[in-house]
């Protein structure tokens, strides 16, 4: 489970006790054992509590023998779910997805927690029960959009300004409080931006490396001092992860370091080792998928010699699609899979990792070509003028920014004054432009590449403002740069 999992199922939990439902639980798969979503095992774990219902959040729509299963209990189960459905749908009392086949429902990029504020709402019309409020849980729902990297479109937008307001009002329940504190947020300085790199992180860390239902539980408390040491219980989780992550990252790169030197990198790229963490996999993915500009499907070991990958694709490949299509060439070959068009997850036996490499390494350059695939698109180069902290904090405002609805990324090029590594991960700069007295400062996340001194370098970048020590300044977020040759 994710923090769209978690957002998701802490929204469930209160919405339903206000909706006048007297005895809600909710359970946490458990992956090693009981893999992922609605199992068969899970389900058998949740019969212990002789529910009448079991409802899912942020999962079910592909769980075809989990279902089965509850309906052999006589359990009457209602799906909530926004991943992609195969071919066939899970026997259930209700499916609320808006991606299913003959769904009307016009915003098809709902998060999870996302669908079940509109089942909620649904259920207060059918009940009547219109003096109960929902509003006071937008935070959930924009952190738990944000931290899912769904498409913004403009439904999902408003869901998430109205949630921001809130959390910069200081309105945010005690875990989405307790969460922004130890993150350095503070009420009325806000952004999805940290949502999506600071919150939703610390949540996200507890199902990576622990165990999920801490972060409900952070969601689900009252009372502000058990959220603050829930909170900080999960900000050293993820430094426990970032740790970890940083150690992965360091081996990938040593794994592709002969391809890459060779200019041989495969159109999809998959990798694995026998140590590595299942829940860093997706992590790791991305990381690569940015660097390589290629897909890329990372694994770690699981149960009874299998393997769960975890997988992130670039903008011009469906990844949901790819799995299936290798799934129908080799039907053996994918036990398990699921996802979205940006990121999926599988699981495949330990034997089959290099068959699978192949098989998606050649769906992936059937589909699109070899690679790599860089969008060098930008919005245009900014006058020395234009370089301006109003302008940034403009540009910040017109948020919330994220998937679908990106931030505007500019490009220029720039004398670069001073180069230096910080926390031996980021690229911090000084840089200066032509009509412009003052050297800009600019960061690169995740770049070890140090450019020299008195070079000309080109760049792609976001204005951003830096508020460290509350003294906000104009700062150049870099996405990408390259050196310029100059004339001798």
């Amino acid at each position: 489970m994710d923090a769209d999992g978690a957002t998701g199922t802490a929204l469930a939990v209160r919405g339903l006790r206000r909706l006048g439902a007297r005895d809600v639980h909710y359970l946490i798969p458990d992956r090693s054992r009981e893999g992922y979503g609605l199992s068969p095992a899970i389900v058998a774990r949740a019969a212990a509590l002789e529910p009448r219902w079991i409802m899912t959040v942020d999962n079910g729509i592909n769980s075809l023998e989990g279902a089965q299963a509850a309906k052999a209990l006589g359990l009457r189960l209602i799906v909530t779910d926004h991943h992609l459905p195969g071919p066939v749908l899970p026997e259930a009392a209700a499916i609320v997805n808006p991606n299913q086949p003959g769904d009307v429902f016009p915003s098809k990029a709902l998060a999870g927690v996302g669908v079940v504020l509109y089942l909620l709402i649904a259920l207060r019309r059918r009940l009547g029960a219109a003096q109960v409020g929902l509003g006071d849980l937008l935070d959930l729902v924009a952190l738990g959009t944000v931290a899912d990297c769904v498409p913004l479109d403009a439904n999902n937008r408003i869901l998430v300004r109205e949630g921001l307001r809130r959390m910069n009002a200081g309105r945010a329940c005690a875990g989405v409080e307790a969460l922004l504190l130890v993150s350095g947020k503070r009420a009325g300085k806000i952004y999805a931006q940290d949502l999506g790199f600071q919150v939703g992180p610390r949540l996200n860390a507890a199902g990576r490396l622990s165990d999920m239902s801490v972060g409900v539980r952070c969601l689900l408390t009252d009372d502000r001092k058990e959220a603050l040491a829930i909170a900080q219980e999960l900000d050293a989780l993820n430094r426990e992860r970032r740790e970890r992550e940083a150690q992965m990252q360091a081996e990938a790169l040593e794994q592709l370091a002969g391809a890459v030197e060779t200019d041989a990198l495969e159109a999809g790229l998959c990798l694995m080792e026998p140590h590595w963490h299942p829940g860093i996999v997706g992590i790791l993915a991305g990381r690569l998928k940015d660097k390589y500009k290629r897909p890329v499907v990372v694994f770690a070991p699981a149960e009874d010699d299998l393997l769960r990958g975890s997988g992130r694709s670039v903008p011009t490949l469906n990844l949901r699609d790819t799995l299936a299509a290798v799934g129908e060439r080799f039907p053996d070959l994918i036990l398990q899979f699921g996802g979205h068009a940006a990121a999926a997850g599988l699981t495949i036996s330990r034997a089959d990792y290099a068959r699978f490499a192949r098989a998606f390494a050649e769906e992936v350059e059937r589909r699109i070509g070899r690679g790599p695939f860089v969008d060098g698109r930008t919005d245009g180069v900014l006058t020395a003028a234009e370089l301006t902290l109003a302008l940034a904090q403009a540009v910040r405002e017109g948020g919330p920014w994220g998937n679908g609805f990106p931030e505007p990324l500019f490009e220029g090029q720039f004398e670069v004054v001073s180069a230096a590594i910080l926390k031996d991960a980021h690229l911090r700069l000084a840089l200066s432009v032509t009509g412009r007295a003052e050297p800009l400062k600019a960061l690169a996340f995740r770049c070890t590449d140090l450019p020299t001194a008195g070079s000309l370098i080109s760049a792609r970048y976001r204005l951003g403002v830096d508020d460290f020590q509350a003294r906000e300044v104009l700062c150049l977020y870099i996405e990408d740069w390259s050196a310029v040759l100059q004339d001798p």
